[in-house]
C-alpha cells in the first residue's frame, strides 16, 4: 500500500498528491517560493564555508525548533523518564566541551522519542572574579551558549549541526536545560545503535563586536570528574509507550508494512546533505523527520441513511502538520549572509482517515 496524502486547499505548497510521497522537488518548490527566488542561487563553497551564523540566526532558528517540539509533544503522556550519566566530558578548549553518550539500549523497541533534554550544572562564579568583570565590563553579564550535534563520517570528517543556543548569565548558577531532540533523531537516523551520541557545547560571546566582553569566559559548567557525579551532565530521554498508548497512530517499527495495514504515521527520513541542490546553500538541518501517511482506513457501510455524492473512498491522510526551519545561504549584492526560512506543512504530526479532503466523523448522528 502506498502512501496516501492529503492536498488540503488551504496549504501554501502541499506536501504531495495522493499515493506520492514528499519529494525534493516539493521541498525545494517551497524553500524558492518562500525566499521568492526562480532558481537555486550560484554561491562559492570557499565563501560559503567561512560564514559565520551571526547569534540572532541561530537563536531564531532554535525558536522555530523548539516551538515544533513542543506543538509535537503537547498532550502526550510520557511513559518512562531517564537520565543517562554521560560517559566522558572532554575540554577541547577552554569554552567548548565534548559530551559522550552511550545510547545502546536506552530507546527500546515500540517506543516513541518525544522530548530530550540535555542538563548541565552551571558553577558559581567566584566573588572576586564576579566584581573584577563588573568593573571592566558593567554592562555585559550573558554568554551565549551553543549545542550542536557532531557526526563522524566514515571518512573521518565532523559534521555538526545546530540543535540549542541560549543565553546564560553569569550571576547564576545551577542546572540549565537544552532541547536537544533534533540531535538524537539525528542520531537514530544513523541507524547505528551502538554508536554513541557526541554532542558539543560550546560558550561564546553574546555578540561578536565591540566591546569584547570576557563574560564567556566566567562561565563553567561542572564535569564528571570535578563533581564526583553529583553534578555530572544529565541526558534526560522522555518517551512515549506505544504498546499501551497508541492513540497516537505511529506505526509499527518491527511489523513490515503489508496489505491491510491501519492508517499510521511511519518514519521517513529526508536527508538534505544527500540532495545536490542543498549543498552551499542549506545550513541547518542537515537532514530532517517528514514522516509519512500509511495504511487503509475502513470504509462506510452501503447501508447508510444518507450518501455524499462528491466524496470519494476514505484515504489515510496528512490530518496535522507542522513547518520545518531551514538556515540558509542568501545573496545580496556581493554580500553572503544566513537566513532563516520556514517552510510550511513538511513534518506530519498524525494520520487521519478522510474522504477526499473531508474527514468521516466515527459516528453518525440518526
Amino acid at each position: 500500500m502506498r502512501p496516501l496524502w492529503l492536498c488540503w486547499a488551504l496549504w501554501a505548497l502541499p506536501l504531495a498528491g495522493p499515493g506520492v510521497a514528499l519529494t525534493q522537488e516539493q521541498i525545494l518548490g517551497s524553500l524558492l517560493q518562500q525566499l521568492q527566488l526562480s532558481d537555486v542561487p550560484m554561491l562559492d563553497k570557499a565563501e560559503v564555508e567561512e560564514l559565520v551564523i551571526p547569534a540572532h540566526v541561530r537563536a531564531q532558528y532554535v525558536a522555530l525548533l523548539q516551538h515544533s517540539h513542543g506543538a509535537h509533544s503537547r498532550g502526550k503522556r510520557f511513559s518512562q523518564k531517564f537520565r543517562e550519566v554521560a560517559g566522558r566530558f572532554l575540554a577541547s578548549e577552554a569554552s567548548t566541551h565534548l559530551l559522550l553518550f552511550g545510547m545502546e539500549q536506552r530507546l527500546p523497541p515500540h517506543t516513541e522519542l518525544v522530548q530530550a533534554v540535555l542538563r548541565l550544572f552551571q558553577e558559581p562564579v567566584p566573588k572576586a572574579a564576579l566584581r573584577r568583570h563588573e568593573r571592566l565590563f558593567p554592562r555585559s553579564s550573558r554568554a551565549r551558549v551553543t549545542v550542536e550535534w557532531l557526526r563522524v563520517r566514515d571518512d573521518g570528517s565532523n559534521r555538526t549541526s545546530l540543535v540549542d543556543s541560549r543565553l546564560v548569565s553569569i550571576h547564576e548558577s545551577g542546572w540549565k536545560a537544552f532541547d536537544v531532540t533534533e540531535a538524537v533523531n539525528f542520531w537514530q537516523q544513523l541507524g547505528r545503535p551502538t554508536q554513541p551520541l557526541l554532542l558539543q557545547v560550546s560558550v561564546q560571546r553574546e555578540q561578536l563586536g565591540p566591546p569584547a566582553s570576557s563574560a564567556h569566559r566566567l562561565v563553567r559548567f561542572a564535569s564528571q570528574a570535578a563533581s564526583g557525579g553529583q553534578r555530572e551532565p544529565q541526558l534526560e530521554l522522555h518517551t512515549l509507550d506505544l504498546k499501551d498508548y497508541g492513540a497516537q497512530g505511529d506505526c509499527d517499527r518491527e511489523v513490515p508494512e503489508i496489505e491491510g495495514t491501519r492508517c499510521c504515521r511511519q518514519e521517513m527520513y529526508i536527508d538534505l546533505q544527500g540532495m545536490k541542490w542543498a549543498q552551499n546553500w542549506v545550513l541547518e538541518p542537515p537532514g530532517f523527520l517528514a514522516y509519512e501517511c500509511v495504511g487503509t482506513c475502513q470504509q462506510p457501510q452501503e447501508s447508510l441513511p444518507f450518501k455524499w455524492p462528491f466524496l470519494g473512498p476514505r484515504q489515510c491522510i496528512a490530518s496535522e502538520t507542522a513547518s520545518l526551519p531551514l538556515i540558509v545561504t542568501t545573496k545580496e549584492g556581493d554580500r553572503t549572509r544566513p537566513q532563516v526560512v520556514s517552510l510550511p506543512n513538511m513534518r506530519v504530526q498524525k494520520c487521519s482517515c478522510a474522504s477526499d479532503g473531508a474527514p468521516v466523523p466515527r459516528r453518525l448522528e440518526p
